[in-house]
């Protein structure tokens, strides 16, 4: 079973500034992890194209794609809202990070490998049709889910969305296509105080109060999720991997570890097996304390590349 690990140095130069959690660090931790596990030359490296502007404007509207290019500043910082700025790079980094789920979407299609992991950033997940916000400029996974189901003729692509901030920007975009279900989990309240309400048929939100730990989780994932997932019977399954709401994350106040993460990642990938030939294509989103982001995505790779 080949796990692709698709990246790009580009998603290293956006950055948006000093102590800012949403940083390049991480990608160097999640690398210097996955080496000192003596797993990442096993993994099958590819580096991330930029998304076609076509597979952007499935998810996005023109006037956003073009307010964003007006934005970019040719130095210093753009600041869109009171925690997303842009750099010089954003935008570069940013089509990298949508582009690396085209890429996976593409090779799982085609065979060239079973499942993939984005390394990429910026995350995605709260990136509107029609807006930038949260630390996201595009919407990665829903640029996933859509590529697949227009460029590959799908006609059923489940979404399952881990990170503790809901994600309000996917679910905005896919709310009620039936060829998409969306389950996720988030802490309630919290940023961006939505998903109480879905905004469609085809979406499985199941808030969690603070200080919930990995039971909670496990709960919301066998009750919740797999009936219907099992339902839908998804033909690929795309992942927002976010890790913020591990223990030792300050983001949050929920309380999973890595044993959590590896644990919703094998129920993901067994519904894959059952019903997509096992292709699963994840993104990076949330985590932001280094440590445990970097523990966690391990605990992930390792359950998505069989190597546990």
């Amino acid at each position: 079973m080949t796990l692709a690990y698709i990246t790009h140095p580009d998603c290293l130069r956006h950055e948006m500034g000093p102590g800012h959690p949403e940083c390049p660090e991480r990608l160097r931790a999640i690398e210097d992890r996955l080496a000192a596990a003596g797993i990442i030359d096993w993994l099958r490296h590819i580096e991330a194209p930029e998304a076609p502007l076509g597979a952007l404007q499935h998810a996005h509207n023109a006037l956003d794609l073009a307010e964003l290019d007006a934005a970019q500043p040719r130095s210093g910082y753009a600041h869109l809202d009171p925690d997303t700025y842009m750099n010089a790079y954003t935008l570069r980094a940013a089509k990298r990070a949508a582009g690396a789920l085209v890429r996976a979407v593409d090779g799982v299609m085609a065979g060239e490998f079973e499942r993939a992991f984005c390394a990429v950033r910026p995350p995605g997940h709260h990136a509107t049709r029609g807006e930038a916000m949260g630390f996201c400029f595009y919407s990665n996974a829903a640029v996933g889910v859509l590529h697949a189901l227009e460029q590959h003729g799908l006609a059923r692509v489940a979404l399952v969305d881990f990170d503790v901030h809901h994600g309000n920007g996917s679910e905005n975009i896919l709310a009620g296509d039936e060829r998409v279900l969306m389950v996720s989990t988030f802490q309630h309240p919290l940023y961006p105080a939505s998903g109480i309400d879905p905004l469609g048929f085809n979406m499985v939100n199941v808030p969690l109060p603070p200080y919930s730990d990995g039971s909670a989780l496990r709960g919301a994932v066998t009750r919740d999720w797999l009936p219907a997932l099992e339902r839908f019977q998804p033909q690929l399954i795309v992942i927002s991997a976010g890790f913020d709401a591990h223990r030792d994350d300050d983001m949050s106040q929920l309380l999973w570890t890595e044993s959590d993460y590896a644990w919703v990642t094998e129920q993901i990938v067994e519904v894959a097996r059952e019903h997509a030939h096992g292709r699963v294509v994840s993104t990076l989103e949330g985590g932001y304390d280094l440590p445990s982001l970097s523990r966690s995505v391990l605990a992930h790779i390792k359950v998505l590349g069989g190597f546990v």
